[in-house]
């Protein structure tokens, strides 16, 4: 048996590496509380989450007032018990932000446990179905650069052997938003996927209206065109426009994507691990999503999510978007525009603690 017998959380702010804005925020930090599980047979499991600006003492405190002291006796090694056990015992406040961040930290160290037990990488562990996911980046797209800068970006992307880029789009002006994407478009040719991202900005005419005017772009998909919520709008414009429609961001259960898929309303499945509440539930939302067809490029955490995306057969594209490289000692390797999954076992992320002990929130 591997019972659980310390759990632990603490909360370390991370600055951003880059300036990073959309149609609707800034990126200002990254609040990133992790949690530390040891078991009666010498293990210990590190997990993680993430809130971008805001929220993270709440999901610290749902932790450790309500979570973690629920884990000690569990045995670590059945997964969907302890997940269940501890996301079912929140039941007023199950579906939601604060509860599936925490659960996903409690979860990410389940499985790194789980993966160190075997000897074998999350990859492996997770399906093991490919040993590298091709990489878009979006660094290179944030609203507040300029044409030229998007299309220095876009260029660079290029040369790397990148085969995607996303940029974000929700200029007041859709003749703005098209100018840059045509700019884009014309620098890079038409090999390159080109994703674009309005971070929930659009009433469903805008964005059937914004559909239309990029719709001789050929771009890949138009992610997040209005709030999740609002499966209904997701699945009249899915409809009404030939671009795939791309939505999993700000989505925290697994009901919301079954409704998504049920209803046609997503050609892209951008399920976080952190924002659904762990791997457990993604590698759930991952397989519902093959069921349908539909394939899997998931949101953000590129560090864990390669391991993911490559252990699923559905899994299409990696976003690289760095943002763990000043508490890691290395970083997701990259090969002619693939990302590489880790091979070592646990989760594969190599932390550096000293720089993390020094990020810690009191």
């Amino acid at each position: 048996m591997s019972i659980i017998t310390s759990a632990e959380a603490f909360l370390i702010d991370i600055p951003v590496e880059t300036v990073r804005t959309d149609s609707v925020q800034a990126f200002l930090k990254q609040e990133t509380p992790f949690v530390r599980i040891k078991t009666s047979e010498g293990l210990e499991g590190i997990g993680y989450s993430y809130t971008i600006g805001t929220g993270g003492t709440a999901v610290l405190a749902m932790l450790k007032d309500y979570l973690l002291p629920k884990l000690i006796g569990l045995d670590s090694k059945n997964v969907e018990q302890v997940w269940n056990q501890i996301y079912y015992s929140t039941r007023a406040t199950e579906t939601g932000a604060i509860t599936s961040l925490a659960v996903a930290a409690i979860d990410t160290a389940i499985w790194d446990l789980k993966c160190k037990r075997a000897n074998e990488s999350l990859a492996v562990m997770a399906g093991g179905f490919r040993d590298r996911v091709p990489l878009y980046d979006t660094e290179g797209g944030w609203l507040h650069l300029t044409t030229e800068e998007l299309v220095a970006g876009a260029k660079a992307s290029k040369a790397k052997g990148w085969p995607g880029i996303k940029l974000k789009v929700g200029k007041s002006n859709v003749h703005e938003d098209v100018e840059r994407l045509t700019a884009v478009r014309e620098a890079v040719g038409k090999d390159m996927h080109i994703m674009v991202d309005a971070n929930t900005s659009f009433t469903l005419a805008e964005a059937k209206r914004r559909a239309t005017a990029f719709a001789p772009l050929d771009l890949f998909w138009f992610e997040e065109p209005m709030p999740a919520d609002d499966v209904k709008s997701h699945a009249i414009l899915a409809a009404a426009t030939s671009i795939p429609i791309a939505v999993g961001e700000t989505m925290y259960s697994v009901q919301q994507f079954q409704q998504y898929l049920h209803q046609s309303a997503v050609g892209f499945v951008q399920v976080d691990v952190a924002r659904v509440g762990g791997i457990t539930p993604w590698l759930k939302v991952a397989h519902m999503a093959e069921a349908f067809n539909v394939k899997v490029c998931p949101h953000f955490l590129m560090e864990i999510h390669v391991s993911l995306t490559a252990a699923i057969p559905n899994g299409l594209y990696v976003e690289h978007i760095p943002q763990l490289r000043g508490i890691t000692h290395t970083q997701m390797a990259i090969e002619a525009g693939n990302a590489m999954a880790p091979t070592a076992a646990g989760l594969g992320i190599d932390w550096d603690f000293d720089a993390i002990d020094g990020l810690r929130v009191s």
